[in-house]
């Protein structure tokens, strides 16, 4: 069982949401971002908004994405996000694997966290984007 399991904690991987444009259009994207210097193994995410919309309770589905491995100082591209769910709690799950040691953390990008006055530079990526660290 999942309390069996000691998991330490996390650091050096974050979440960004990042704007781009593409042919003319502001496109919306989820990175994960391995600040490690050590590679991340089978990394398991799951995704899905949930909260409520002029007073009417939403979810999204849950989505699964796995990486087989993305390298040390690198990033990886989770999934593209639609404007129109910046106003639920967006939240991801992330588990992976380094050195054969499971690491799990929960990542929640509150509603209306994710908006043009919060973006900021990120260099990994060279866009501009919402940090969750």
């Amino acid at each position: 069982m999942k309390k069996d399991i000691d998991f330490p904690p996390v650091t050096g991987v974050e979440l960004v949401v990042t704007q781009s444009e593409k042919e003319g259009e502001a496109q919306w994207d989820v990175y994960l971002i391995n600040k490690n210097l050590i590679e991340l193994e089978t990394v398991m995410i799951t995704s899905k908004g949930y909260g409520e919309i002029e007073g009417k309770e939403k979810e999204t589905s849950v989505l699964r994405h796995m990486i087989e491995k993305v390298e040390e100082q690198s990033y990886a591209r989770i999934e593209p996000i639609q404007p129109d769910l910046f106003r639920l709690n967006n939240e991801y799950w992330v588990s992976y694997f380094i050195l054969n040691q499971v690491f799990d953390k929960r990542f929640v990008f509150v509603p209306d966290s994710i908006q043009k006055e919060n973006l900021q530079y990120i260099p990994e990526l060279d866009l501009m984007g919402v940090r969750h660290a």
